[in-house]
């Protein structure tokens, strides 16, 4: 049975079928403690993520253990268009009602690709105001292509915004710890101990051999929204995601002990992140379905 748009604010968690803005129209003010945004990037380029299938063929180009012989079927996964006429104007009422639903101590994470990161930050100073930035994060990864014309592109943006800059909630004893890159300048305990994560953090993405991977095209690994949720939110916040595309943050929150919102205007992203959280144990929630 589908919700109306009026109904959903009844039912702060689960999954939602839905169009990012229409359903942040229907939250009550200040519902959220961390609203976390991974919104398209605009490269203009359809973004997909074939399947792949291998089955047994004694005529098959894979040799397997014991030199059988397999063939490799693809099938079309997961696709979206990646392409906005107007990204900013698209993109701003959506972070203006991702402000209004934040508390008084949420913080907003929009997760961005470096092309748009400067006029999206421009535009959040003028949306929160220029007091309310926290920080710019730089997701540095190791995977993808290689070019000799320019020095190759191997990182994302991730901008912070606080809905209050003197009441906003951050937890760094929450955080894991991370190596330092010189031990050795450090004493045995704090080179056991490991330090606290800076604004650059260095992590793969998720390997294609990975159980956690799921298909998804634009998939982000577990391991940086479980520290997103961990150091700006506090136990039952609710965390909001409206693009939520594979359900990351959900996975996230919930051994976390947070509540989630996830929405996404993709009947297979609602599909696959229903089946990701119950494979997890973790309960997909009543949700809503906004036509």
């Amino acid at each position: 049975m589908q919700s109306r748009p009026d109904e959903l604010a009844g039912d702060l968690s689960g999954i939602v079928h839905g169009e990012a803005l229409t359903v942040l129209r229907t939250l009550p003010d200040g519902c959220a403690g961390l609203v976390y945004a991974d919104p398209p990037f605009n490269t203009g380029r359809r973004q997909a993520q074939p399947r792949l299938r291998v089955v047994a063929d004694p005529a098959g180009s894979r040799t397997g253990f014991a030199g059988r012989r397999y063939q490799a079927q693809w099938s079309d996964g997961p696709a979206y268009e990646d392409s906005h006429g107007d990204y900013l104007a698209w993109l701003r009422p959506r972070l203006e009602e991702s402000r209004r639903v934040l508390a008084l101590h949420g913080t907003l994470y929009l997760h961005i690709d470096p092309r748009e990161s400067h006029y999206c930050k421009v535009m959040l100073d003028e949306v929160f105001g220029r007091e309310c930035f926290l920080n710019e994060l730089i997701w540095a990864y190791d995977f993808g292509g290689r070019t000799k014309r320019r020095w190759a592109p191997k990182h994302d943006v991730i901008l912070v915004y606080v809905r209050d800059p003197k009441r906003y909630h951050f937890d760094a004893s929450a955080v894991d710890r991370v190596p330092y890159m010189a031990p050795s300048l450090q004493t045995p305990e704090r080179a056991a101990r490991g330090k606290l994560p800076t604004d650059v953090w260095w992590n793969t993405i998720v390997p294609t051999s990975s159980r956690e991977r799921t298909g998804y095209p634009t998939q982000k690994p577990l391991a940086i929204l479980r520290r997103i949720v961990a150091a700006s939110s506090r136990p039952d916040d609710l965390v909001v995601d409206w693009c939520a595309g594979s359900g990351t943050t959900g996975a996230a929150a919930a051994p976390l002990g947070r509540r989630y919102l996830l929405i996404d205007e993709s009947a297979d992203a609602v599909a696959l992140m229903r089946q990701r959280l119950r494979a997890a144990g973790a309960s997909p929630g009543s949700g809503a379905s906004l036509p």
